[in-house]
């Protein structure tokens, strides 16, 4: 063999290279090899290092730091927005209208000098109407002649009967010109007659928009809170005012029209003129059976005054002999209990805080509180909340369905843990689902099943849980690296019919953003506690049968029969409001105002709405 490229042969040095190789030589005899072929000057090689070149390093998988995702948050409230009035921008508007003036138009006109320096602040959109309307009706609607008119009294009326309406008067207050006036003062009458009108009807326009909506924007409070805005056509409110013959029936009739908010007005009325309570037993008491307190007699005596002709005959003798004792004796227990039953608590003879304001009811000033704040929220529901209809009034922990005037159906309910808030807002009823399968939500799967499921990929194989992909393909859990996903987890999970599924045997919707319905669960003990606040925020009914015959009209033997069929659903046909509510005061259809625990501190954040609010409308009036 020769290389043809080389001048000389090389016959022997390569045979003998051949043989060296062949009979195991050692490794410099490679090299030396590769010398001849290549030179034995050739820095740029390197021998390599050991029989094989290390394989490849593969890239560990991503590991996605923990995440969660946050519930709704509570904001700092944002008032409107006060702005002074342009009236700078009336003037050549009115100027301009090529219609004959009548004699008011032409006092209207004369007049609107008299605002070159009138510093009126009101609302944004307020002070957007009072220059749309006076641009288009260049006329006085609360002034003839030279005095405020029939009209503007009425009004006046209405606006300082405001606080019976839970209302604030100060925040509709407006200064009358006095009714004479010099003779040789006409400019001055003039100026004075055209602020009152500005005045008057900016603060008519802000009474008219509380008592439709409400003072304080619901949404601006919290995440938790959900309503759709109330038009509000000022303009045409004005136009009506100033064609009405009756200002007062005109502004009352903007106020809500249900019973529930003319039992509140009458509870506020009776409040504020009754005295405060004479008997008042520390809210925070727990008593156990053999335990000694002396807020016990205070109990006791309120349970005497208050008995009945079945609690005396049975109780009245136990209690006049025991009344003042500060022991708790068993004697005494079956007295706790009988109150407890009636008053729809757990008759357990643990004297705790809902027994306490059972029997001893809220101090005055706190009745009174939770009564405004339910005046200012029922504002933002509709002023006929319609039947039949589902409500679901959080606070109380029970659901009613009302149909007629009747409470038809009520049941206890369990809301979201104080972690996992219930939201406020309304709906309607679309659909009942018998043996539902769950569609657990991705802040469960990312905040509660993904830490396991990052040790324990199998686990939702193991619990009987479905996982699906983005295009609907069921995968095994434990195929799945759990540990690569943070907030956002590229697959579905849902729960199969059984008897463990969180739902139990039915679901009702009402689809909305919050994935909040009403349904059955497993968990019935959780419906004897006082406190219910247990869920992810879903309602639970202690009675899904019976709320869901109510909703479709039929009866539970119906709900049965389709629950042996397996899983189905069956359309709701009825419009049927449904208010997932939070009332710490609300009436029974009877009219008697019952009061509730605070349980998500929800008035307290109202309250401080409403005092920002008054604090931005002060420096208006």
């Amino acid at each position: 063999m020769t290389l043809s490229f080389l001048k000389k042969p090389i016959f022997l040095p390569l045979a003998a290279l051949a043989a060296s190789l062949a009979m195991g030589a050692p490794q410099a005899g490679a090299q030396n090899f590769f010398d001849i072929l290549f030179g034995g000057n050739n820095r740029n090689y390197r021998q390599p290092q050991g029989e094989f070149p290390p394989p490849p390093r593969k890239a560990p998988p991503k590991r996605a730091a923990p995440a969660r995702i946050s519930a709704p948050s509570y904001y700092t409230y944002k008032t409107d927005q006060m702005v002074p009035v342009d009236f700078a921008k009336l003037v050549p508007t009115t100027q301009s209208v090529s219609l004959e003036p009548s004699l008011a138009g032409t006092a209207f006109r004369e007049a609107l000098a008299g605002l070159s320096d009138f510093n009126l602040v009101a609302e944004k959109e307020i002070a957007k109407a009072l220059l749309d309307y006076y641009s288009a009706n260049p006329e006085f609607i609360w002034v003839t002649g030279q005095a405020a008119n029939s009209r503007a009294e009425d009004a006046i009326r209405s606006l300082s009967d405001a606080a019976n309406h839970g209302l604030m008067p100060a925040d509709y207050s407006v200064a009358v010109p006095p009714a004479a006036f010099a003779a040789d003062n006409s400019a001055g009458r003039l100026k004075a007659l055209i602020r009152f009108e500005m005045a008057m009807s900016a603060r008519v326009l802000r009474y008219v928009h509380d008592a439709q909506g409400g003072r304080i924007d619901p949404n601006r409070i919290s995440g938790y809170y959900d309503f759709a805005a109330k038009p509000l056509d000022m303009v045409g409110v004005l136009k009506s005012l100033s064609q009405s013959q009756d200002a007062r029936a005109l502004l009352e009739g903007y106020h809500p029209k249900n019973p529930e908010y003319q039992a509140l007005r009458v509870e506020l009325e009776a409040l504020r003129a009754s005295e405060e309570n004479d008997i008042v037993v520390d809210a925070k008491l727990l008593l156990k059976p053999g335990e000694t307190s002396p807020e016990l007699p205070k109990l006791l005596h309120l349970i005497a005054r208050d008995l009945d002709d079945e609690m005396g005959g049975d109780y009245g003798e136990t209690l006049a002999r025991l009344g003042t004792s500060e022991t708790y004796v068993p004697e005494l227990v079956p007295v706790i209990e009988a109150v407890q039953k009636r008053a729809g608590l757990k008759p357990d003879g643990v004297v705790g805080p809902r027994t306490v304001a059972t029997l001893a009811g809220t101090s005055k000033a706190d009745r009174l509180d939770k009564v405004l704040v339910a005046l200012e929220q029922l504002r933002w529901l509709p002023s006929d909340l319609g039947s039949p209809r589902v409500f679901i009034n959080q606070p109380a922990y029970t659901a009613s369905y009302i149909d007629g005037g009747t409470e038809k159906l009520k049941m206890r309910t369990v809301i979201g843990k104080t972690t996992n808030q219930t939201s406020f807002f309304q709906d309607e009823i679309e659909q009942v689902d018998y043996n539902p399968y769950w569609g657990v939500p991705q802040s469960i799967i990312v905040n509660e099943m993904l830490p396991r499921l990052r040790n324990d990929p199998s686990y939702l194989d193991r619990a009987g849980y479905e996982v699906t992909d983005s295009r609907g393909k069921r995968i095994p859990s434990s195929s799945i690296d759990w540990g690569q996903y943070g907030a956002k987890v590229p697959f579905s999970v849902r729960q199969a019919p059984s008897e463990a599924n969180a739902l139990g045997e039915l679901k009702i919707l009402f689809p909305n953003k919050h994935a909040i319905y009403m349904h059955d669960t497993p968990q019935k003990a959780l419906f004897d506690r006082d406190n219910r606040a247990f869920s992810h925020g879903c309602i639970r009914l202690s009675d899904p049968r019976g709320m869901a015959a109510a909703v479709l009209g039929t009866d539970v033997d119906h709900i049965a029969a389709k629950l042996k069929q397996g899983h189905s659903f069956e359309k709701v046909t009825r419009k049927i409001p449904v208010y997932v509510a939070y009332f710490t005061a609300w009436p029974t259809l009877d009219g008697k105002v019952e009061y509730f625990g605070d349980v998500y501190d929800r008035d307290a954040r109202l309250k401080d709405a409403m005092t920002r609010t008054d604090a931005a409308r002060a420096p208006s009036i």
